[in-house]
């Protein structure tokens, strides 16, 4: 299984009193989304399912993305890993996943899933980590495919 997380673009801060899941993309954040979906475009396996927190900044991210998108409230800011790795079907599914979403929940995932001391690795705004699960002499293992960050591209 392919499992790809793609954390949102760069956003402004929130203003007061407004609620954190509408603060939308600077314009950084715009060319960065733009970027990245470029060179995901030409990456992702057929069939992929892409599905993404439905706070604005990530709805703006994916939307440079052109594909079809399933908005779920189990990727929120407050999600816990355990729902995400759930609603990824990781890593049972047949078919690879785009997830965008949030930190600190994509961070954990990434540490979980490579088994990095400590629960936490930081994922930069609008980068890309790649992972794959295959299983070896009946372990399953976590494989690093890629990591890309806009700035790179």
């Amino acid at each position: 299984m392919n499992l790809i997380f793609w954390r949102h673009a760069e956003a402004f801060d929130a203003l007061e009193g407004q609620d954190d899941l509408s603060r939308t993309l600077t314009p950084k954040g715009e060319k960065q989304a733009v970027r990245m979906s470029q060179w995901l475009d030409r990456q992702l396996p057929e069939g992929i399912r892409v599905m993404s927190s439905p706070a604005v900044r990530c709805e703006q991210t994916v939307k440079a993305l052109g594909r079809k998108v399933k908005y779920k409230s189990e990727l929120l800011p407050n999600a816990s890993l355990d729902d995400l790795l759930v609603t990824a079907g990781w890593p049972d599914s047949k078919m690879s996943v785009l997830i965008v979403g949030h930190q600190p929940v994509l961070g954990k995932a990434v540490a979980y899933l490579l088994g990095i001391p400590g629960g936490e690795c930081s994922v930069r705004k609008g980068a890309v980590w790649w992972l794959r699960s295959r299983v070896r002499d009946g372990d399953t293992q976590t494989v690093v495919v890629s990591v890309q960050t806009p700035e790179l591209l």
